[in-house]
């Protein structure tokens, strides 16, 4: 179900924890899946915990619980924005606003060309740098204005 490659870097994650826990490997496993396959079918998270010994709802329980994980298909970059009280204490409302302006939608919604998905974020803990927002869960965008979004949307397209 997953590429050689994907199956690989499961393979080396699974190096750090002795053989008979396979299971401590689960959360990398299914960000691998998610990175290659854009999000998490049932199918896909069914595959990873047969991949590691573990009952599917076990892979199911970790996919549905933490945020980075998607069970359904989002755009090809996911914003996901801070709205904790820091955050907004610091005008993060006015990035939401302008995102939902530029982009067209709002919380949990694909723009119709599939390149954006925006999200809601609790507490990133880089509270000094707020506002800020995060890109498919790997890149953090730090004191955010109108117009530094609209740059980082242009790099983007």
């Amino acid at each position: 179900m997953l590429s050689q490659e994907s199956i690989a870097k499961i393979e080396y994650e699974l190096t750090k924890y002795p053989a008979e826990n396979r299971q401590a490997a689960v959360m990398s496993a299914l960000r691998i899946a998610q990175t290659e396959k854009g999000w998490l079918s049932k199918e896909t998270i069914a595959w990873v915990a047969d991949y590691l010994g573990i009952p599917a709802i076990a892979a199911l329980e970790v996919a549905s619980f933490y945020n980075m994980y998607e069970l359904e298909p989002i755009g090809k970059y996911k914003i996901t924005v801070c709205t904790n009280i820091s955050c907004m204490l610091r005008d993060s409302d006015t990035i939401v606003d302008h995102l939902n302006k530029k982009l067209g939608i709002g919380f949990n919604e694909t723009t119709a060309d599939g390149k954006f998905t925006l999200k809601e974020g609790e507490c990133m803990g880089t509270c000094g740098g707020a506002p800020l927002f995060h890109i498919n869960n790997t890149r953090m965008c730090e004191f955010l204005t109108p117009e530094k979004v609209d740059a980082i949307l242009e790099e983007l397209k």
